[in-house]
């Protein structure tokens, strides 16, 4: 084998380890996490927050306070993709997956 490809089997081989390495304990699940908030996002279809007093009184929402709930709803699952991917930088496993779960539960 000449020179020249030993360098470069050698150059992918490290790049592809420091790839690996860097990689957290729930990178794959967020990356999941991320493309089911897409297709939901792209179909409409989503998020959901916790049901109101009101809505459990039987009062019928408006068009504000239903934009106002899905407004809160995507604010709270872009917060808990941010704190799943600063945990999983950390390697903090545990407090991603409790991060990626509230985002399951808006976007089920």
């Amino acid at each position: 084998m000449n020179r020249s490809r030993i360098i470069v089997l050698a150059t992918v081989s490290f790049m592809c380890g420091c790839a690996a390495a860097q990689a957290g304990p729930c990178t794959a699940q967020i990356a999941d996490v991320e493309q089911h908030v897409k297709r939901a996002m792209a179909a409409d279809a989503g998020p959901f927050g916790q049901q109101s007093v009101g809505a459990q009184l039987h009062h019928q929402p408006t068009p504000r306070s239903v934009a106002g709930a899905q407004s809160s709803a995507r604010a709270a699952a872009q917060a808990a993709l941010k704190r799943a991917r600063e945990a999983d930088a950390r390697g903090d496993a545990a407090a991603c997956q409790k991060a990626l779960d509230e985002v399951r539960q808006l976007y089920p």
